[in-house]
């Protein structure tokens, strides 16, 4: 499905119009404009960028310079940390190098410092960019084996951003301007399209500074004037929920990564009096569909998507496979079934292991867990499961006794370890290797 219009420029927006705030200050996009086109005129001529940025008006310049200058920036670094992401882009990407606003020249890759002053450097001219330009590469977690590259063009990352602005009335004259807090990566897909590719498309200024622990999320929000979206995950809401501190007003919470929980989103609604969103999408698609969490058990597709079971029609990307079975629902809505990959079959029986975990975040006195499947379940009859529980003052025979009962039993866990916490990275994901390494020795994961 192509995109309208062969070039689209960088941004749409009035260059008065507020694209950030910074503890320093707010900046325009004129200002930014005027710092990106500079910083494009040191880089390479030719390259991929290695955005590892956590200030996101550095990360949206470095994108924005890369982008001008021809350069495809690879998302995924700071998701889950450098470590690894380096040597694989150094391996895959000729003339791959490191974009930062830290010293980074100890990395294996040439090095860019964003935030260098740039004053004395022509800059490239604002050219149109062809929509069908590849900008950006995402990668897949990895949790299962090397990350997969999904190739971004700029037409598709367009339309994406303004199916976004239309469904959350982010467009002019959808209301005043919308501050943006969110507690997940720029690098990663969800924290891109909403805090990198939105400034670029929509009405909203992204907050700047720190706002991972609950501190610093009520600090940000807090130093952004009204309307506020917040942008998080499962795992974060959890954490602020538990807290008990309310927000400064929000005009709404949109959360994505992971299913939520309609306990989560019905004490969003009643404690923080704001309506609880949520974004269904994947690496390989970007966001496809929205929901109103306690009110929606289907999903809406955005504007020009089409959702089917095991694949979307995506526009500016075509039709691109989803890992999630799909039941189709009246007016174009569509119900999540469950990832094909998440069906595990024990004694001839099978189970969801989202549902598994579910249940096992339900037990008195959990306050975290996950199933493990073990790595020849497929070969191996005897095969279980096993898992982890972070249960402070619980055995493991206590969870069990309450899992018995809520589940069948050929789904009980065959090992149960009670560890003090599990190794989620920023977005709540747990790699299937850290698993492994957190189960008993000879117990493969």
């Amino acid at each position: 499905m192509p995109v309208e219009g062969p070039d689209l420029i960088l941004t749409t927006r009035d260059t008065a119009e507020i694209l950030c705030h910074r503890a320093d200050g707010s900046v325009t996009i004129g200002q930014f404009l005027a710092e990106a086109s500079a910083l494009a005129a040191t880089l390479p001529e030719d390259g991929y960028a290695v955005n590892l940025c956590a200030d996101r008006y550095a990360a949206l310049l470095g994108f924005a310079a890369a982008l001008l200058r021809g350069h495809p920036t690879l998302l995924g670094a700071r998701s889950g940390g450098p470590d690894g992401f380096l040597e694989m882009a150094a391996a895959r990407y000729p003339g791959a190098y490191v974009m930062s606003g830290a010293d980074e020249r100890r990395l294996p890759l040439p090095f860019v410092r964003v935030d260098a002053p740039h004053a004395s450097v022509p800059p490239l001219p604002l050219r149109p960019i062809p929509a069908e330009r590849v900008v950006a590469i995402g990668f897949t977690s990895g949790s299962t084996g090397t990350p997969t590259a999904h190739a971004k063009p700029w037409g598709a990352l367009v339309a994406a951003a303004a199916a976004a602005a239309a469904r959350f009335g982010l467009r002019p004259g959808d209301g005043p301007p919308t501050s943006i807090v969110a507690t997940v990566p720029p690098q990663h897909m969800y924290g891109f399209e909403t805090t990198m590719m939105l400034p670029l498309r929509a009405v909203v200024a992204i907050h700047t500074g720190a706002s991972f622990f609950p501190a610093e999320v009520h600090e940000a929000l807090a130093a952004v004037p009204p309307r506020r979206l917040l942008v998080t995950t499962p795992l974060h809401l959890r954490v602020l929920l538990a807290e008990g501190r309310r927000p400064p007003a929000l005009a709404a919470v949109i959360s994505a990564t992971a299913p939520l929980a309609q306990e989560i989103a019905t004490a969003v609604e009643r404690d923080w009096d704001a309506p609880m969103l949520e974004i269904y999408g994947a690496t390989e698609a970007g966001s496809v569909a929205s929901r109103r969490t306690v009110r929606d058990d289907g999903w809406l597709p955005y504007d020009g998507t089409r959702v089917r079971d095991g694949a979307a029609e995506v526009p500016g990307l075509g039709t691109v496979p989803l890992a999630d079975a799909i039941e189709p629902l009246p007016n174009g809505r569509f119900r999540l079934l469950g990832r094909l990959t998440d069906m595990v079959k024990l004694g001839g029986k099978r189970g969801s292991l989202a549902d598994l975990n579910r249940v096992l975040a339900e037990v008195p006195g959990v306050e975290d867990g996950v199933f493990v499947v073990p790595g020849d379940i497929e070969s191996n009859p005897a095969a279980r499961l096993s898992a982890l529980v972070v249960a402070p003052g619980q055995t493991s025979a206590e969870i069990l006794d309450g899992l018995r009962g809520r589940i069948d039993p050929v789904f009980l866990p065959r090992r149960l370890v009670v560890v003090a916490a599990l190794p989620r990275d920023p977005l709540g994901k747990l790699p299937r290797q850290a698993l492994a390494t957190l189960l008993a020795p000879g117990e493969e994961a």
